[in-house]
């Protein structure tokens, strides 16, 4: 009798460490935007269209990077994505100028699709069995949220310590020390004779003609919108839009002193909450249709960014807010990486995710770039959260339609 698969592979291990270092990266830059606004005198929108590049170089990079995995070997294309990652971090902390520092993040953005979901999520899929496959996947995405924990508020501390610059160095150490875990990644193949008959561009002309992989294409939109335009601004919204933290209450206690610093917090709590909102998702997609999952959380975020905008803003609306949309943070990755896989197998799943996730990554392009060039002309987020609020409930909508048949052989 065959021992059981085993959930906690040395593949899954590893790509959550990986995981979890670029995230914390990733996560950090929203806390820098004041203070190299700041020193430089820039816009805010020129900061803001510096991360908007970085995302939407992500994107373009994640199905390229896919395909290299799948082509040359995944780790491979691991170590090339964190070269480019940590290079991409030193040339920025030279920059003196927006568009130097525009230019140098399409490095840093390569370098996450390098590092992020499309490879490891590709990498653990495979290397998973079909029992494990949602609940690895939500692990491996859990490990992102669990770097976003601890991204925003170690960049707020060693910015107390030392200048923006050497912070970006010390990260561009940090991804490269993460290739440490790299010979753990030994994946076998895991496909159907079906699948591994079948060549990527037969995989993806089917996919392309399905209905169903549009619609999971659309949907991805608001996603990144609504993730990305909060990590970039919601630390400087918090900053100054908040009312202010009281002597004598919990939040003082706990040292969060600062407007600024519940706003690095307010990140780490996001990443915190999305562990479990993530795993429960996972748990989920095994038991429930994926696409009604997707839906409601789409919805739920609508909701709740409603909600928020139109209160006003104090450290307990702010708390309550991340707690919330922090349980449906990336609640949607192992949802739409497993429904593709469920879909369209798992020999192409790092490519066909990748395409899909660039829609995520235009998505996050518009949220980030839209929220400075709004706070310049308007002097406040308000357009640009009510815009993520109607995305997100497109994106509830879309996901309705889609076919979850099966359209590989098994």
């Amino acid at each position: 009798m065959d021992k059981p698969a085993s959930l906690f592979t040395p593949v899954l291990i590893a790509g959550c460490a990986i995981m979890l270092i670029s995230f914390a990266i990733r996560a950090s830059f929203g806390v820098f935007q004041i203070p190299i606004a700041g020193e430089f005198g820039w816009l805010r929108s020129e900061f803001s269209l510096a991360i908007a590049i970085q995302n939407l170089a992500w994107g373009i990079g994640q199905p390229l990077f896919g395909a290299m995995a799948e082509k040359v070997g995944d780790r491979r294309a691991i170590v090339l994505g964190a070269l480019i990652y940590a290079a991409g971090l030193v040339a920025s902390s030279f920059a003196v100028t927006p568009g130097a520092h525009q230019f140098f993040e399409i490095f840093v953005g390569f370098g996450i699709a390098g590092t992020g979901f499309g490879v490891i999520l590709a990498v653990v899929g495979r290397a998973s069995s079909d029992a494990h496959r949602s609940m690895s996947l939500a692990i491996a995405t859990a490990a992102g949220s669990a770097g976003q924990v601890f991204g925003a508020p170690v960049a707020e501390a060693l910015l107390g310590v030392m200048s923006w610059q050497w912070v970006f160095i010390l990260f561009a150490g940090v991804i490269l020390a993460s290739l440490a875990v790299l010979p753990m990644m030994r994946v076998p193949v895991i496909a159907t004779r079906a699948e591994l008959e079948e060549s990527m561009g037969q995989i993806l002309g089917r996919a392309m003609r399905d209905p169903s992989y549009a619609l999971i294409f659309l949907g991805f939109f608001s996603c990144g919108y609504q993730l990305a335009f909060v990590t970039a601004h919601f630390p400087a919204f918090v900053t100054e839009m908040c009312g202010p933290i009281l002597p004598g209450g919990m939040l003082y206690g706990l040292g969060i002193t600062s407007t600024s610093a519940l706003g690095a917090a307010a990140i780490s709590l996001i990443g915190l909450a999305n562990i479990a909102g993530t795993l429960t998702a996972g748990y989920l997609g095994k038991r429930y249709s994926r696409k009604y999952l997707l839906a409601g959380i789409y919805a739920g975020r609508t909701v709740i960014a409603a909600a928020f905008i139109m209160t006003p803003i104090t450290p307990a609306t702010v708390l309550l807010f991340s707690v919330s949309m922090g349980a449906l943070w990336l609640a949607t990755v192992p949802l739409t990486s497993g429904l593709i896989a469920h879909l369209y197998g798992i020999r192409y799943m790092g490519t066909l995710y990748g395409i899909v996730f660039f829609s995520h990554q235009l998505g996050s392009f518009m949220g980030v770039w839209l929220g400075g060039r709004m706070y310049d002309i308007y002097g406040d987020y308000t357009a640009v959260w009510w815009i993520g609020v109607g995305v997100g409930a497109f994106s509830a909508i879309v996901h309705l339609p889609v076919k979850e048949t099966r359209l590989i052989a098994a």
